[in-house]
Parts: structure tokens; sequence; C-alpha cells
């Protein structure tokens, strides 16, 4: 493997290790934390910045190990339709430099795809923080004043029962003095 593959494998190992780290169970506390000094440290922006580099230039990378693999596979499709492969250490050499080709595009295609999930991972984890900061003093305020609002909801019930206890005294009072009015003026009947 070139020198410029090996650092490419390099880069595939260490965002692996970070995805591994991104998505490992952590305490909500240690990973606000930890996420925090992601997106605020000096030092890791300068580091994303070199990774963004090294990026481009595995996008570059990747696009001439495709050509060379479209390369190789048009050479093996030409040899097979002339018969070109005798003997077998030339059918041996160019299995290898399909091998090879093949793998350098995988090397190189999936270092592009992880690292465009990592950004995509880190941003919802940032967003998934953020949101349960959120929760966490939207229920500490909720707690408040929704405590409050049943508070004034129980005061103004406990006004309502006291004004129908009023009325049902009243009410109460005016049967009873209706009741006492029938049955006089009925005894006063019975009498004559």
């Amino acid at each position: 493997m070139t020198l410029y593959y090996s650092l490419v494998f390099g880069l595939l190992s260490a965002e692996i290790v970070t995805f591994l780290v991104l998505v490992a169970p952590m305490p909500f506390a240690f990973k606000q934390k930890f996420f925090k000094f992601l997106s605020t440290n000096p030092l890791v922006a300068k580091l994303q910045y070199s990774l963004k580099i090294s990026l481009i230039f595995t996008s570059i990378l990747f696009f001439d190990a495709v050509q060379r693999m479209l390369r190789v596979v048009k050479e093996g499709q030409t040899a097979k339709e002339e018969h070109a492969f005798t003997d077998v250490r030339s059918e041996t050499n160019f299995a290898a430099r399909k091998f090879y080709s093949q793998r350098n595009v995988y090397l190189t295609g999936f270092t592009l795809f992880l690292s465009l999930i990592l950004s995509r991972v880190f941003g919802i984890i940032m967003d998934l923080i953020q949101s349960q900061e959120e929760l966490g003093l939207m229920k500490k305020d909720g707690q408040s004043s929704a405590a409050q609002n049943f508070k004034k909801q129980i005061e103004a019930k406990d006004r309502e029962i006291e004004i129908l206890k009023k009325q049902s005294t009243q009410n109460n009072k005016a049967m009873n003095e209706l009741v006492d009015n029938a049955n006089s003026s009925s005894g006063s009947k019975k009498e004559k």
C-alpha cells in the first residue's frame, strides 16, 4: 500500500474510533461537557479544518481510484475478448491489479462516507443536548408555573364553592319560608 493510501487508512481508523466515542453511552452531564468542549475548543477547530483539507485530498484520491478501477476492468474485458490470459502469471497479475484498485476505491469511499456521517451525527447529538437542556429548563419553569396555575385554579374553585354554599343556604331558607307559608295557608283553609 502506498504512503497516501496508508494515510487514508489511518484517517479511516481515526474516524471509526471517533464515531464509536460519539455514539458511546455516557452520562448526560459528562456528554454535555464533552460535546461543549469539542464544539468550543480552538484546538479542535484547527483539527477539524485540517481534516477537511485531508478529506479534499481523499476525494481526489477517490476519483483517481475509480478511474483506475474502471481502466483495469476495461483492460480485463479487452483481454478476455482477445484471450490474452494464456498463462497463470498474467491472469494473477491482472487479478491483483483489480483487487488493489477496488480496495483503493472502497478505502477512500468509506473514508469520505464516514466523514459525512460523523459530521451529521455530531450535529444531531449537539441538537439533542441542546433540546435536553431546554427541556430541563422548561420542566423547572413549568413546575413552578404549573404549580401556580393549579393554586390559582384551586382558589377559583374555592370561591365558586363558597358562592354555591351561600346560594344553597339562601335557597334553603327561601324553600323553608315557602313551605311554612304553604303549611300555614293550608292549615288556615282546613280550619275554615
